[in-house]
This record gives C-alpha cells, structure tokens and sequence, in this order.
C-alpha cells in the first residue's frame, strides 16, 4: 500500500506494479498529483510541470496492477508484531526489514457521482448553483469553482466530486426546486444516495508518501500577508503564472501587470520564532525561478530578491542562479524587517549587509517563500502507523545515511517530504529506494505475482 498521491507516491507505486506486485494507492483528495501538479514550471531545466506528471499519473490510473483508491483514507492499521531480535526491544526493526502483514482500514468518502458513469464532461459544474462560489484549493483561493468539481482539466481520475461542506442539497436539503447538476448530467452519474464505505486490506507493506505543508504566512505579520493583496505566497505565485491557472499564464494584480516585483526568501525557514529551525531547501531555487519567469513574461519589471544565504545545491543549480543573476535580477542581502502600503506602492524595508545601511524597495508585488512544514495531520498519521517524528516533526528514518528510506516500524517505508524538505529529483531517488526496499520485503514474503 501507497499512502500519498503526489509524485512520490505515484513513482513508488509504478515501480512496484511493473515488478508485478499489485498496489493500493490511497489518496485523500479526489485527483492524484499532489503538489508537483499545482507548478507551472520546474528549476532548473524549466520543464513544464503537468508535461512531467500527467503521464504518470495517467499511468497509475491505467495501470493493471494498481487499484487507485482516491477520495479515501486510511483510517486504522494493525501492525504485525515483529519477533525479538537478537534480544533487542519489540518493535525495533532488523536491517533488512522483513515486514509482517498489516490489516488495513480504509474509508472511501462517497463522491456522490457514480465514477462507472461519470463521463467527465463537467455539464454538472456549469449548471450548479454555487457556480464561481467556492474557493479553490487547488488555486490557492486565486479562483473559483463549484459544489461539484474536478480539482483541475488533467485529473485522475477524471471524475467530479461533489464537495458536501457547501452543496446546497447536502447542507440544507434543497437546491431550490430541482436538483440543477443532477438534472444536467447527460449521464445519470449523479447519486446523493451515497454512503461512506470501510474497506479491509491486508498488504505485505507499506510506503509512506505523504508530503508536506506550507508555513501559513500570517505566522510572519510584518509582511503583510493577508492585508495587502500584493503579497502572496510562492505557491499562489506558481497558479497565477500557471497557463493552466486562473489567469492563463498572465501575472497580473489589482487588475494590471506588476513593474516592481520583490521576492522575500526564507519566510519562516531558520526561524525559531516560527518553530522551523531547518533550511527548507527548495525556496533558493524556486524563487530563482519565479524571477525568470517575471522577466520572461514582464520584461520590463524591475525585480529584487532578498536573501540570507543562497543554497544552490543540485544538480545544474549554480548554473541556473547564475543565469538569473545575470537577467537583470538584483539580489540583496538582507533579511527585511517589514512590508507596509505608502500611496498605491508597497514598501519592502530591509537592511542590506552588504551596503550596512536600511533600504526602502518599492514594489507592486511581493512574493513570499514561505518554509516546507510537516502535515498537520502528523501526529494523528504517525500515531495510527505507529512511526516517530524527528525534532523538526517529520517521520523520522531509521539511520540518516545506512537506512534513510526505512521507517523504524518493521515493513514501513518514507518516501519524499514526509521524511524531510527535498526537491523532485530528491523525492523521485527517495520514492525509487522505498520502492525497492518494499520490493525485497515482499519477495521474501512472496506476496507478490509473477511479471
């Protein structure tokens, strides 16, 4: 079994089904693809990112060794109880792992769209109506969407759901006087007579996937995140510069294109005010790359980073920092200390070091790299699979560098930002390695079948 649906899940999943073993992917939300499928683009090679994904993920869905359990969650797990080893305590796992069975509970959360049915054709959503209503999440609140909704034009499954927090029908028993997606729907997919249903597994073992968080920005009030519409996130940054996002690719805010662009990094990295002490390691690059793609689509946009340090550890990544540097992009050194209105502009005030005096940098948007956090539903996560956290409050590996794919439960493995702050090639490596440490589980198990 897979938990998670992101690009580590999904890389996990497909390398254990080619090796012919069959694989539960569980997924909460009602797509696959994570937080890689919200990217427009990816550093350093500047790929598009749904170009990367989507096969996979179609892969996944098609593939005869997988059941896609989407829209569902795992809800209890019974752990095998490993034998004493070499008189070491229960529950300490030997180094090759060899996993028990786990009893598995899942809840599939009704869609209330017989998925046999559903065509995908999205009548159901125009007719709705709470149509433009509701926040979407996978645009980050940049746009709107329905009560019955796909996440996003390459989902996969390619199925709306309806959402019960905010259907009409669900919420108050009526949506006037007829059922306006219901009757839409040139299919007959839909099915408010749906029930939430518990499904028993047994798997030989388990790969952990289940990504990250983003620090809430209003943990860092002097910036102003929640007050100035200018100010946003990285992550909004990427739907509004998306061509598949709300604005076809266009930047644009309060209506126009932005000419003074500041990107402020380590938002909440290495700050003990905020609890995250590390170094989320992706911001340096992907704030690199917001830039190019400000001056790509802006050319005449006056951009300005402020940072701590510069981390430009992989692969083709100093390279990468230094073509942006050389775009016309201004890097200072310096932490700022506060974002405040003056007229229709914003003021970015830091201290640049390396000038050893106070700076005002006017801006028309500014965009934060906000820290890589833990779930917070860790702690509910580690407690059902049994796992421990690390002092940052990621799953904890068994060995950093002999066993850093290895839970310290006999038979679960870490895949991708569960375990730690890593980018996609990182993740990718990491979900190959679980992957591979399943596999040997399994075979020595022989739970699998034959390629």
């Amino acid at each position: 079994m897979i938990i998670g649906g992101g690009i580590a899940g999904i890389q996990a999943a497909l390398d254990i089904a080619d090796a012919g073993f069959p694989v539960y992917l569980v997924e909460r939300e009602p797509s696959v693809g994570g937080r890689m499928a919200q990217l427009d683009k990816t550093f350093p090679t500047l790929d598009c990112s749904s170009c990367i994904l989507t096969p996979k993920m179609v892969d996944v869905g098609r593939h005869p060794n997988i059941e896609l359990m989407t829209y569902s969650e795992v809800v209890s797990v019974t752990l095998p109880t490993p034998p004493l080893q070499g008189g070491g305590e229960r529950g300490s796992p030997p180094p090759g792992g060899e996993g028990g069975s786990f009893r598995v509970s899942v809840r599939r959360k009704p869609r209330y769209v017989d998925v046999n049915k559903c065509t995908g054709c999205g009548s159901c959503a125009a007719a709705c109506r709470m149509k433009g209503r509701i926040v979407s999440q996978f645009d980050e609140g940049i746009a709107k969407r329905s009560a019955i909704y796909v996440p996003f034009p390459q989902a996969v499954p390619l199925k709306y759901t309806v959402d019960p927090g905010v259907c009409l029908y669900l919420t108050r028993g009526t949506c006037g006087k007829t059922f306006l997606c219901k009757d839409a729907c040139p299919a007959g997919a839909i099915d408010f007579e749906q029930k939430e249903e518990i499904v028993d597994l047994e798997v030989g073992t388990i790969v952990v996937a289940t990504g990250f968080d983003l620090l809430d920005a209003r943990l860092k009030p002097e910036f102003g995140y929640g007050v100035y519409p200018q100010v946003m996130t990285g992550i909004e940054f990427e739907r509004l510069s998306s061509a598949s996002g709300p604005t076809m690719g266009k930047i644009i805010v309060n209506g126009k294109e932005p000419q003074d662009v500041v990107f402020i990094k380590c938002v909440g990295s290495r700050d003990p005010h905020t609890g995250v002490p590390y170094c989320s390691r992706v911001c340096c690059m992907y704030t690199a790359k917001h830039a190019h793609l400000v001056r790509d689509k802006l050319p005449d946009a006056r951009i300005t980073i402020f940072y701590m340090d510069v981390r430009a550890f992989g692969k083709g990544y100093e390279e990468f920092y230094d073509r942006v540097k050389h775009e016309r992009v201004l890097y200072r050194r310096g932490e700022p200390a506060e974002v405040y209105r003056r007229g229709d502009k914003l003021v970015v005030l830091a201290e640049d070091t390396m000038l050893g005096k106070p700076v005002e940098v006017e801006a028309d948007l500014v965009v934060l790299a906000t820290a890589i956090t833990p779930r917070t539903d860790m702690p509910q996560v580690s407690a059902l699979l049994g796992l421990q956290c690390s002092p940052d409050g990621f799953f904890q590996e068994a060995h950093p560098k002999l066993r850093p794919v290895d839970s310290l439960v006999d038979g679960i493995f870490l895949a991708g930002c569960c375990q730690g702050p890593k980018d996609i090639p990182d993740t990718v490596a990491q979900s190959k390695a679980a992957a591979s440490s399943a596999l040997r589980v399994l075979v020595q198990r022989g739970k699998g079948v034959s390629a």
